[in-house]
């Protein structure tokens, strides 16, 4: 790990804010890092409020798409709600759906399967579309790029609406209609929207158009929120707005397939990293080892007896996704061993029947033991699929890019993307992947790193301090839990490897007088022998609360120690 100390912002705007908020340095030092400078900044960042949200008439294409469904609604069309078998896709349907269902009955939902009809619009749901009766077809999280299955559809009298939030191709698309705020000739105000949040830019418009104001919609922001948790877009703008109301709805009143999924967590009020690790993967594995409608049945279900049947099917799907991610993971890095290949830029692994849901997660488990750039293939039919992830700063999607000639199709971020390719390709775009990340990979992006926003000492962390930090959530890219480094502080001899493996770090920590506080490292254990006999070590620490039989205490979680 290298750490690295952000540089401290300019003493005139950390001084303005110290005087016009009257809060402590370090308080208007970590605003300052967020962008915020002047009082209505760090008012509005203070206290989110649902009229910052945008007009979404301001979105391209929008009064077409409103137009159209309520032509749709006028002339008794069916209107197939389309989007992916993800979070963000499967939140998105469930979204716009049950919106449109308070009042029109003439509306379904399509989920296309993950392994029979891979990432996307598909032919085979236009097919379906068709065959019953669907005049509408409105794509959420999917569609950008896919302009020859909207030409098909258009052959068979089928229109699109799009809403996505994918970067665009070189060409849209012919569709009624196409949202996404990423497109070149969109003004909107804000780009950084998901899948599930252009969905609801879509139905605050038909909201509008049907004399609803914000508050009406209400709702539908725990879903807006659990699709910004899982899809980590930035925590910024809009996001930030409808992942704070969304908090307040998982926590007041969700809707029963939500609230199915967390009754049995036992703490008192749930944040956005609850929503990552509890709520988010469990809808995932539905499209991961299932099927994708099973999430949207969860979603939009308002029986709670029913809701909690669909969950604990859905708790099976997840239990059965660990089992196989912590297999293919040992099987890939064995692979990478056997095959010589740790000291490569890039890491690229393939087995035929290593399952399509959970490649993505293997991933990212890859990454924690070898850090660079890593695809994982499987057979998908004739044909390779992969997911691929990233390491802080490196542009997997343009590296993909740059080795497009390889590739029969791909998609994706900066961090995460997919693809397919003809098998005879494999070992040309590995070669061809291999080599570009080897050239455009900075020296720095080849070592984890922990950013560190301050250094503080632990008399800083005092009850007035933690109220405010709790007022900086919820916390996520470009607006990240604060990290502090702590130097010379001691363990107070009460230190103790934790965990089946011994693999975390429990310790109690102080530092010169001041109080000491409970600490966590989790995946430090082998870094013991840095605090016995009670030597000196820096800490950089995210400052937690910790809920134990109904009471509260702080407790530091380490990010790394270091003698």
């Amino acid at each position: 790990m290298r750490w690295t100390l952000k540089p401290k912002p300019s003493p005139d705007k950390i001084q303005h804010l110290v005087q016009t908020l009257n809060v402590e340095e370090i308080v208007a030092t970590l605003l300052v890092q967020r962008g915020i400078e002047t009082f209505e900044e760090a008012k509005a960042f203070f206290r989110p409020s649902l009229s910052h949200l945008h007009d979404p008439y301001l979105m391209k294409d929008m009064d077409k798409a409103v137009s159209r469904i309520e032509q749709a609604i006028a002339n008794q069309e069916r209107i197939l709600v389309f989007g992916d078998y993800d979070v963000d896709g499967t939140t998105a349907v469930s979204l716009v759906s049950s919106y449109l269902k308070t009042y029109y009955s003439e509306v379904a939902t399509y989920i296309p399967d993950r392994y029979l009809e891979g990432y996307g619009v598909s032919f085979k749901g236009i097919d379906y579309a068709e065959d019953n009766g669907f005049s509408l077809i409105i794509a959420l999280d999917c569609g950008i790029k896919s302009i020859e299955h909207v030409a098909y559809a258009k052959a068979k009298n089928i229109d699109f609406i799009i809403c996505d939030h994918h970067r665009p191709g070189d060409e849209l698309p012919e569709a009624i209609a196409v949202l996404d705020p990423k497109r070149n000739d969109c003004s909107y105000p804000y780009d950084e929207l998901c899948g599930c949040g252009v969905g609801f830019k879509l139905i605050q418009a038909l909201g509008a158009n049907r004399k609803q104001t914000i508050n009406d919609l209400i709702p539908y922001l725990d879903l807006v929120a659990t699709a910004i948790a899982a899809d980590i877009v930035p925590m910024t703008g809009e996001n930030r707005v409808l992942a704070h109301f969304g908090l307040q709805v998982i926590n007041s009143n969700p809707r029963p397939g939500i609230k199915a999924l967390t009754h049995q967590v036992k703490k008192k009020t749930l944040d956005i990293t609850d929503v990552v690790f509890i709520v988010a993967p469990r809808i995932n594995a539905a499209g991961r080892i299932k099927h994708g409608n099973h999430a949207v049945e969860l979603l939009t279900e308002f029986d709670f007896e029913q809701a909690q049947q669909f969950a604990s099917e859905i708790e099976k799907y997840n239990a059965d996704r660990k089992g196989l991610d912590q297999q293919i993971t040992k099987e890939a890095l064995n692979q990478i061993v056997a095959n010589n290949e740790e000291e490569r830029f890039s890491t690229v692994v393939f087995q035929e029947d290593w399952h399509k849901g959970v490649i993505g997660i293997v991933a990212s488990r890859l990454i924690e033991t070898h850090y660079r750039p890593t695809l994982v293939f499987t057979k998908s039919g004739e044909k390779y699929a992969a997911s691929a992830r990233s390491v802080k700063g490196f542009d997997v999607y343009n590296a993909l890019e740059a080795c497009a000639e390889h590739l029969e199709q791909f998609g994706g971020h900066m961090y995460a993307a997919g693809m397919t390719l003809q098998a005879e390709n494999y070992d040309k775009f590995k070669m061809a992947f291999e080599k570009q990340v080897q050239e455009t990979i900075l020296p720095e992006q080849r070592i984890p790193e922990i950013e560190v926003d301050a250094e503080i000492d632990f008399k800083d962390i005092t009850p007035k301090f933690i109220r405010i930090l709790k007022q900086f959530e919820p916390f996520g890219p470009q607006n990240m839990t604060p990290v502090f480094l702590s130097k010379n502080v001691k363990d107070t001899g009460y230190g103790k490897p934790m965990g089946k493996d011994n693999e975390h770090l429990r310790l109690f920590v102080k530092q010169n007088q001041s109080a000491g506080f409970a600490a966590i490292g989790f995946g430090l254990g082998n870094k013991m022998d840095v605090v016995t006999h009670q030597k000196n070590f820096d800490a950089a620490y995210c400052i937690d609360e910790n809920e134990w039989n109904g009471n509260t205490s702080i407790q530091l979680r380490l990010k790394d120690i270091r003698a």
